[in-house]
């Protein structure tokens, strides 16, 4: 009797592949075991086994596995049908899938590079006798192939004494190896409560007339309380004191002074306890209920609920609610920057049971995590996550909250599975049976539209927490301010007025636009040439503090030029503008005041965010410039002002959805101001103030932008009315890609007729030498989703059986953002 299995490969294969094992191996083997199997003529592979049988496959004979490279499976039955449904949705492949889902880690292959984790002699470690002949190999070079440790061990099947190292994290796989991030920690101090009233200072003062020093710091802490609310720094007093470190602990020891940290404290500190945030308003009270009871008809939820109006109060209670029946919570969000001031929050309720989860993070942190959560020991009952978190192996998930669920960044672009986290949460949720809560102060379209027609239960919370208004909104018209001559390079008069006022309360401001960079173009005022990237067809942008013309696309750069490159006038001016050109100009506007920058560019390190982050809250940065990095649920308590520099740049987007997203970006940018007792500012500049999306976002009319938008989607046959799949078509000839994809679109026409739209360059037709080309189906409610996709695949079939187009790469994006 013959036994076989087959084995998703994490290669682009449309099949599984069948391998034949032994009686023993078919006994031992479960689903969702890793094996390493031969692949081609020389390659190995790590498969996952998803399912035993004894049917021989028809068209080739089942070549043997190598071997077996787990004791209990890795990937539960959930994630199988999980993975499945993710390949057939989004038309990807399930070796495409199962790339996304693992860590790195777990997939070992053929052309591995290992490299020794710990500079520690193999001596100190329980090691067998192959596994010391590896570490010792490794100590004498920085790195191994894997063919090297063939060699080395004089033997083929070399994978599981590699398994076996990487489990005991001795050494690590093809990965950069990061540094354990310490938080920095500022000391600051305060004065011993026990000397807070007038008559205990005098006290105070009397009892230190003999110990002029230490006399001379407490005078200098009064003097800093006196001038300023912020809190005092042990580094500001020595300075201000002109004292050495000795006196000040000769403070603490006599316990007049306390010291602490505000990198521990820093949730207490913001009036953010445990204990008190978890008091709700009546608001939050009503919509708890109301979720609670859409829980128990197992509806999908949304919660509308405007910004600072307390919904992440009501997703802990939701996870205390889950963790007392002993499930699992999972907790998305759309940005890395976030889940920073979440874990806070977060462990302050639940501990260790907290893990996080996403692409900053090392392969080994990514592999404990992993471990964690498939054992469901006490760590790894809450993950806080990116998108990639759906693909944990949870057990017993109980609740899936999708925080901001209307943002494009839960959308995976490249490589493939390219899946929304918000639907494939849906769809995770339905699996387990387990409740799923989308929140958001400004839902999408989709949310908002399947709410309104019964297929989610909605549920509204429009009052903000303690009853804080929401903020006064102001449009500046920056035509007329430019026709007076009240621009400050680009400030209005207004802004620049605003940001004075709130540097002089001692208030933070935050100033977004929607482009780094210093200038994205510069142009010669004699023949209006602007360096243009020589792989992409975009200008270069400036960027001043390395003084260089940079390409955002493909990362192209050269030095900043003194002369055009045309025609060699030194008369050369640049046109737009980015955050950095805005942060240079805060810089001689207020010089006094600290500015810093929030985007790609200065949050590129692993805990980038966190030190960003973390100065804004401990007040070192006044006025912070940012992209929409800036605008996503963030809580900053001492923000009075939100800027908005250029809302049109925004509203002028050749995209379907460019107005819904202008609405959600300004509102939600807005959001951040006023979060505490005093009402917010914000402040709009526009060419354009009479446009209907910028009036809608200054009166916060959601439902307004929502019957627009509906009405112009309905009309011109876009979601949530049509489903959409669209045909990305590349390649490095200009005119292959054309044909390809006229070939294709004809095809495509031929059965959908006056459904399919294109072939048409997108905006930027031109990335890395590659030339792109775009095709869109669109799809009728009334249509089927399944056979639709059926007559694709079989149109793709012929497309890349044409030998001409074989070096035309075709990216099928369905339910494209």
């Amino acid at each position: 009797m013959s036994y076989f299995i087959d084995v998703i490969l994490p290669l682009p294969l449309d099949k599984r592949f069948t391998y034949s094992v032994e009686k023993q191996e078919a006994e031992y083997l479960k689903r969702g075991m890793r094996v390493a199997v031969p692949f081609g003529k020389s390659k190995t592979y790590t498969g996952v086994v998803a399912d035993i049988h004894q049917n021989p496959p028809d068209v080739y004979e089942a070549k043997p596995i190598s071997q077996i490279l787990d004791d209990n499976p890795l990937i539960t039955n959930y994630q199988l049908k999980f993975w499945k449904w993710i390949a057939d949705y989004y038309m990807c492949t399930e070796g495409e899938v199962l790339r996304a889902a693992l860590p790195g880690a777990f997939l070992l292959e053929s052309e591995n590079i290992v490299q020794l984790l710990k500079k520690s002699g193999p001596e100190e470690y329980e090691l067998t006798d192959e596994e010391y002949m590896v570490v010792e190999a490794l100590q004498r070079q920085s790195s191994l192939k894997i063919k090297e440790v063939n060699q080395v061990l004089e033997k083929k099947k070399v994978l599981p004494v590699l398994n076996s190292l990487v489990e005991k994290n001795i050494v690590a796989l093809n990965q950069e190896i990061y540094e354990q991030y310490k938080p920095k920690k500022i000391r600051f101090v305060r004065l011993s409560s026990e000397f807070s009233g007038e008559a205990a200072m005098h006290k105070l003062l009397d009892e230190l007339e003999k110990a002029p020093k230490q006399r001379e710091i407490i005078l200098s802490f009064f003097s800093l309380k006196a001038q300023s609310t912020k809190p005092v720094k042990v580094k500001t007093l020595l300075k201000k004191s002109n004292s050495s470190a000795s006196v000040l602990k000769s403070l603490l020891d006599k316990g007049f002074l306390e010291e602490y940290y505000l990198e521990t404290d820093r949730m207490s500190y913001s009036g953010n306890t445990a204990e008190a945030s978890l008091s709700f308003s009546d608001h939050q009270e009503h919509a708890l209920t109301e979720i609670r009871s859409h829980f128990q008809k197992n509806e999908v939820c949304l919660l509308h609920g405007i910004t600072s109006s307390g919904k992440t109060e009501i997703y802990i209670r939701l996870i205390q609610d889950v963790l007392e029946k002993g499930k699992q919570a999972l907790y998305l969000l759309p940005e890395i920057a976030l889940t920073t001031q979440l874990i806070q929050r977060l462990q302050n309720y639940f501990g260790e049971q907290v893990l996080i989860y996403h692409s900053k993070y090392s392969m080994n942190e990514r592999v404990e995590v992993y471990r964690h959560v498939l054992k469901e020991d006490k760590k790894g009952r809450v993950v806080i996550g990116a998108r990639s978190a759906i693909f944990l192996p949870f057990s017993r998930l109980g609740l899936i909250v999708v925080d901001e669920e209307h943002e494009g960044t839960f959308k995976q672009f490249d490589p493939a599975p390219r899946y929304h986290a918000r639907d494939a949460a849906v769809v995770l949720a339905n699996f387990f049976k387990s409740n799923i809560i989308l929140g958001s102060a400004t839902p999408s379209l989709e949310s908002y539209f399947n709410a309104k027609h019964n297929k989610y239960a909605l549920v509204e919370l429009n009052r903000r927490y303690g009853n804080v208004l929401l903020p006064e909104i102001e449009i500046v018209d920056i035509k007329v301010k430019h026709k007076k001559k009240l621009m400050k390079g680009h400030f209005s008069d207004r802004l620049l007025e605003e940001i004075k006022a709130a540097l002089k309360e001692e208030e933070q401001v935050i100033l977004f636009q929607n482009r780094r960079g210093f200038s994205p173009i510069l142009e010669c005022n004699t023949c209006g040439h602007s360096p243009q990237c020589p792989n992409c067809d975009v200008s270069l942008t400036f960027h001043h503090h390395n003084n260089q013309l940079r390409c955002h696309y493909c990362g192209y750069h050269i030095a900043m030029q003194q002369k055009c490159m045309a025609c060699g006038s030194p008369d050369i001016t640049t046109k737009g503008f980015g955050t950095e050109q805005i942060e240079t100009e805060l810089k001689s506007l207020f010089p006094d005041h600290k500015t810093g920058r929030m985007d790609q560019d200065t949050t590129r390190g692993k805990y980038g965010y966190e030190k960003i982050i973390n100065a804004f809250e401990q007040q070192e940065i006044d006025i912070m410039v940012g992209t929409q990095m800036l605008t996503k649920g963030l809580d900053f308590r001492h923000v009075s002002l939100v800027g908005i520099m250029n809302a049109d740049n925004l509203l002028n987007f050749p995209d379907f959805r460019a107005h819904e997203r202008s609405f959600q970006l300004m509102l939600q940018v807005a959001g951040r101001a006023g979060r505490t007792k005093k009402r917010g500012k914000v402040l709009i500049q526009s060419y354009n103030p009479y446009h209907q999306i910028i009036q809608q976002v200054s009166t916060n009319d959601y439902s307004g932008m929502y019957k627009d938008q509906l009405e112009e989607r309905h009309n011109y046959k876009y979601p949530p009315y049509y489903r959409l799949i669209r045909f990305t078509l590349k390649s490095r000839d200009f005119s292959k890609t054309n044909d390809a994809s006229e070939w294709l679109a004809k095809s495509l026409g031929n059965i959908f007729k006056e459904n399919i739209l294109g072939p048409e360059f997108p905006p930027v037709a031109r990335i890395r030498n590659e030339y792109y080309k775009n095709i869109l189906l669109k799809i009728p409610q009334q249509q089927s989703l399944g056979k639709t996709k059926t007559v694709v695949h079989k149109i793709m079939s012929s497309f890349r059986a044409i030998g001409t187009f074989r070096s035309v790469k075709v990216v099928i994006n369905v339910d494209p953002v």
